[in-house]
């Protein structure tokens, strides 16, 4: 163990408890036990950190139950004493004994199997859709109960951020040349949404957030994700956008899983919060995030990897341009399914967003996408509603640099121009696509369908195939292969950007 000399009675103590060697970071030593988990604050003095003293490990023991309870209430238990006997053994105290004798203290908490924590679950490949939904879900609850901090220089502090981290990325040897390059490259960029960055705090998306949300920090809690090991030892590093805070996790699914799984994430979380803006941020985000694993990863000695992370680092301030494609049709001609395909291959990391006209109707209800509403929210005033707010997050995302995939019926022209006035307003590509089926296939499909978004019935199909109108020169898609759909779509998605380049309309 590389635990303190002043310590290493107190790890052996707590190694007999657990019944075997601790797991061990640069900051602390964790023992599990059959039915108790002992985690250990070493008593180190870092950059960024200073455990020295018996009294702070208290205190920031203290601290980390604070911020963790609340999306994991039962897996933190108590913080203990560890206490001299007379006969001069070490022995844990109850967590009422407050004393100043106290040798250290120790947090409790409850054990997680091995095979339940999100970095070992992703490694098996067994991050199904539907779990990475339910991660997205957990993190987006999380950061909605969270109180706005408004009162914050947000370019100053993420400066700041960039410039701890290039400092910490040449201690731990890592190309001083490179590192340079990354930082003056991400300094322009950050200084070039200072504006964004003060509107966004302004408007309270800044908050005292997790701060380390890697997959290392999700587990399964009888079943469902749990967010654990929030950022206690400074307030400062946790005190971020809620999109950078997202960010670690889209990163280390990127990086470490698929840029598809990653994508599912980004679109699953905005579907719940409706924080369609943050993809602005998300190059610098996603960079720094990759530079902190740079840095992490050449301090164990992983060269191959700290590389790797030190490439991605430059390549998310370097993203692809956008693009806005609008994907219309009748209910049950896969349209969904074709945005999905689409999304991870198109623009910045990680792939375009998905902004879905039945999720943007069930959040303005407060429901969550899977939720059937009544037919009152399907009136001629509520669909404008939800248009509207579909053509202006476009808007928003593609002025920012970000592609974005507009998912919905479209069947009416002022629809169909409204987005297409979106990317034209950004002076961004557009590409219409029109999704076509049989009608007895397109019944089939709504019959089948189970935990979808949409609340389509064959009676609304049939309502709706009355007034189709084709898509006004929209790319016609076939529909009855989602394979051939995807070819064309990826087709027609080449060929807009190669007229965009000749300044022709796609």
């Amino acid at each position: 163990m590389s635990v303190p000399a002043t310590q290493r009675e107190t790890a052996a103590l707590l190694q007999r408890l657990a019944g075997r060697a601790p797991i061990e970071t640069h900051i602390s030593a964790v023992f599990v036990g059959a039915d108790t988990v002992w985690k250990l604050k070493k008593a180190v003095r870092l950059s960024f950190l200073d455990f020295t003293a018996v009294a702070a490990r208290r205190r920031f023991l203290l601290r980390e139950i604070e911020v963790n309870r609340p999306a994991a209430p039962d897996l933190y238990r108590d913080v203990v004493p560890m206490l001299r006997q007379a006969d001069g053994t070490l022995a844990l105290g109850a967590p009422a004994q407050a004393s100043a004798a106290a040798v250290d203290w120790v947090l409790r908490m409850a054990p997680v199997p091995a095979a339940d924590f999100v970095d070992a679950i992703a490694a098996r490949g067994d991050l199904t859709p539907g779990l990475l939904d339910a991660i997205a879900d957990a993190v987006a609850s999380y950061h909605q109960i969270l109180p706005p901090i408004t009162r914050i220089d947000a370019a100053a502090a993420l400066d700041r951020v960039a410039r701890g981290n290039a400092d910490a990325a040449c201690e731990a040897g890592l190309p001083q040349g490179q590192v340079q390059e990354w930082l003056a490259a991400i300094a322009q960029r950050i200084a070039q949404h200072g504006a964004w960055l003060a509107a966004r705090a302004a408007a309270g998306f800044v908050r005292r957030a997790h701060g380390d949300l890697h997959l290392g920090n999700l587990c399964l809690w009888h079943g469902r994700p749990v967010l654990f090991d929030a950022i206690e030892f400074d307030e400062t590093m946790a005190t971020i956008d809620l999109g950078y805070d997202l960010a670690f996790l889209l990163m280390d699914l990127d990086h470490r899983v698929s840029r598809a799984a990653a994508n599912r994430v980004l679109n699953r979380y905005v579907a719940r919060t409706g924080d369609a803006a943050l993809t602005t941020g998300l190059p610098v985000y996603l960079s720094l995030r990759a530079m902190i694993r740079a840095h992490v990863e050449a301090r164990r000695s992983k060269s191959e990897d700290a590389a790797s992370y030190l490439a991605a680092a430059a390549a998310y301030l370097a993203p692809a341009p956008p693009i806005l494609i609008a994907i219309g049709g009748l209910p049950g001609t896969g349209k969904s399914t074709l945005a999905r395909a689409l999304a991870p291959g198109l623009g910045a990391a990680p792939g375009a967003l998905i902004l879905r006209s039945d999720e943007i109707r069930k959040r303005k209800h407060g429901v969550s996408p899977e939720q059937r509403l009544p037919d009152s929210a399907y009136t001629e005033a509520a669909s404008d509603k939800v248009f509207t707010a579909l053509s202006r997050d476009a808007a928003t995302v593609t002025a920012g640099g970000h592609s974005c995939i507009a998912d919905a019926a479209f069947l009416r022209p002022a629809q169909r121009s409204a987005v297409a006035y979106a990317a034209s307003n950004a002076g961004t590509p557009f590409q219409g696509l029109w999704l076509t089926a049989p009608l007895p296939e397109l019944e089939a499909r709504i019959a089948r369908r189970v935990g979808d978004a949409s609340d389509a019935t064959i009676a609304v199909l049939h309502s709706a195939a009355q007034h189709d109108q084709g898509g006004d020169g929209w790319v016609p898609i076939d529909a009855r292969d989602a394979d051939l759909a995807l070819a064309q779509a990826h087709q027609a998605v080449q060929s807009c950007f190669g007229s965009h380049r000749r300044r022709e309309p796609c």
